[in-house]
């Protein structure tokens, strides 16, 4: 990116849009001018362009941890960097973001490689934890936090009052549909938290990642359903994949759930397995599926 990004001004909040509206693997930057205090909410790849914008902030809030969020960490030092005590860990130590990944030894190391040459990852073992509820008052303007999980265990929305802009962070509202497959992820929780995402005061939602701004409700709210229809959809996806077939866990992971065959990245086979199971979870509880036999591969699941 060589010309400064494209923008979007919302009385003291703007947003900075990365590459291809925040496509990860960058994502899209909230900036708040208190009075008192200059804020920056997560540090996607996009914020190495911003310039004194971003590199003035004395105060970053990520509202989860992720190597896309901090890739701009390294920018701001001296910054004072807060964080949900549930996503505490993550942002203080790769060791910590290791745990919250859930990756095998090998995509786990694959990751760590990743995460230093394409995001410059810097851990921040001097974050502080906030939790649900949190407020920071930046003169002229308050931010408060509204834990929203699923994601991850800590993801939070953060809400710029009075402008009544939400960063609503990686619920983003994408064609690829919720993400909850690391070992913090919750498929139960991330259901909940879409309930109440309609709920949150705001005029203006910022997502992270592929949609950018929505300024107008009823595009959001349809946005909203389209993405957690997502859900339902992985889920009827495996049933049609059982009724051919009873089929393992494993064997399921082969076919795939989340990515296309040729789509090649460290997290995707422990991806594919952790959404997989949730959801087998989900549909056993249900009745609708059963386990039809244990095998030395693991038990083999079958419609009830």
């Amino acid at each position: 990116m060589t010309q400064p990004p494209p923008r979007a001004d919302f009385g003291r909040v703007t947003v900075f849009f990365g590459e291809k509206s925040g496509k990860y693997p960058d994502g899209n930057q909230v900036v708040v001018r208190g009075t008192d205090t200059h804020a920056a909410f997560d540090t996607p790849l996009v914020a190495n362009h911003i310039g004194p914008d971003l590199d003035d902030a004395e105060l970053v809030i990520l509202g989860h941890v992720h190597e896309d969020h901090m890739a701009g960490l390294h920018r701001l030092p001296d910054a004072a960097v807060h964080v949900h005590e549930l996503d505490l860990d993550a942002a203080r130590s790769w060791e910590g973001l290791a745990r919250h990944f859930g990756l095998s030894p090998d995509a786990e190391a694959r990751m760590l490689e990743k995460a230093l040459r394409e995001f410059h990852y810097a851990p921040r073992p001097d974050a502080v934890g906030y939790r649900d509820g949190a407020t920071w008052d930046l003169g002229g303007s308050r931010v408060r936090a509204i834990h929203m999980p699923g994601h991850t265990s800590g993801h939070c929305v953060l809400l710029v009052e009075p402008e009544g802009v939400a960063f609503i962070g990686d619920i983003d509202l994408s064609g690829f549909g919720p993400y909850y497959g690391d070992a913090s992820s919750n498929l139960a929780e991330f259901r909940e938290t879409l309930k109440r995402l309609p709920d949150i005061p705001a005029r203006v939602w910022v997502t992270s990642h592929h949609r950018g701004v929505y300024t107008d409700r009823a595009a959001f709210l349809r946005a909203v359903a389209a993405f957690a229809e997502k859900i339902d959809e992985r889920s009827d996806r495996l049933l049609e994949l059982l009724r051919e077939a009873p089929r393992t866990v494993d064997e399921l992971v082969a076919i795939r759930l989340l990515y296309p065959l040729d789509y090649d990245a460290p997290w995707v086979q422990d991806v594919e397995r952790r959404t997989i199971a949730q959801h087998l979870d989900e549909l056993k509880a249900a009745g609708r599926v059963v386990v039809d036999e244990r095998t030395e591969r693991g038990e083999r699941y079958a419609l009830a």
